[in-house]
C-alpha cells in the first residue's frame, strides 16, 4: 500500500481511538510507519534525505520501544504493508501531521494515567515523536531547498 494511504489510515484510526490502550496501539502503529518510511527513504530516497531518513528510522524504532508492542502480528501492522513512497514531499507532510497527532494523543494518555510507569512511557514516546517530527521537518526543508535550486524547465531551453 502506498505511504499516503497508510498515513491517512493511521490518522483516522488514531482519531477514532477512545481507550488509552487503543491510543497506545495506534501510537505504536504510527511510529512503526515512521520507521518504515524512514528506512525506505534511507535506501531509495533522494540522496540529500538519506542521513535524516536513517535518523527517522532509528527514531521511529525508539518510539515503538517506548511501549510494549501490541500483539498485532505482521498482518496487523500497517507498516508491513508499505509498498511505495510516491512523492516524498507529500508523504513527509502527511507524516509530519500524523506525528503531531501522535504527540497530542500521548499528552492525553499521560494526563489520564494513574500509573507513574505509563506516564513516563508516554513522556518517552512524546520525545521520540518530537525527534521523528524534527527529522521530517528537516527533510522537508532539504526538499524545498533542492526544488528552489533546480532550474525551471522552460528557462533552461531559452526563448522559443
Amino acid at each position: 500500500m502506498e505511504a499516503m494511504r497508510l498515513i491517512e489510515a493511521s490518522r483516522h484510526a488514531l482519531a477514532r481511538s477512545q481507550e488509552p490502550s487503543d491510543v497506545v496501539a495506534e501510537v505504536w502503529q504510527s511510529q512503526a510507519l515512521a520507521q518504515a518510511i524512514g528506512s525506505r527513504l534511507a535506501i531509495a530516497g533522494p540522496p540529500e534525505l538519506r542521513g535524516e531518513a536513517l535518523g527517522l528510522s532509528e527514531g521511529g524504532g525508539r518510539g515503538c520501544g517506548a511501549f510494549v508492542a501490541p500483539g498485532l502480528g505482521m498482518e496487523g501492522m500497517r507498516a508491513s504493508r508499505l509498498t511505495g513512497i510516491g512523492r516524498p514531499y507529500e508523504v513527509l507532510r502527511g507524516l509530519d501531521e500524523l506525528l503531531g497527532d501522535v504527540g497530542i494523543a500521548l499528552v492525553g494518555v499521560a494526563m489520564g494515567a494513574d500509573d507513574e510507569g505509563v506516564y513516563w512511557q508516554c513522556m518517552e514516546a512524546i520525545d521520540a515523536a518530537d525527534e521523528s517530527r524534527d527529522r521530517v521537518l528537516e527533510m522537508l526543508r532539504r526538499l524545498a531547498v533542492r526544488e528552489q535550486s533546480l532550474p525551471e524547465p522552460d528557462s533552461a531551453a531559452g526563448p522559443p
